[in-house]
């Protein structure tokens, strides 16, 4: 499963958490890296490329989440 598709598992109409938050920013995003399942790229993307801000942290944490999954 790419980090794209777990992070749409997350997608909500209320913003519930911060994987909520990045699922929904990142699917407003046209750009996102969706068939990716590389961290450094996802990662790279969100500091330099991304429409929008997201606290790496934060993402670092989402991140271990995936690698559960």
């Amino acid at each position: 499963m790419t980090f794209y598709n777990y992070l749409m598992r997350h997608r909500a109409p209320v913003e519930k958490d911060d994987a909520t938050r990045l699922a929904n920013l990142v699917f407003q995003d046209p750009l996102f890296p969706k068939q990716s399942k590389d961290f450094d790229e996802i990662s790279t993307y969100l500091e330099t490329q991304a429409p929008f801000y997201f606290n790496l942290t934060l993402f670092d944490n989402i991140w271990e989440s995936y690698l559960e999954v």
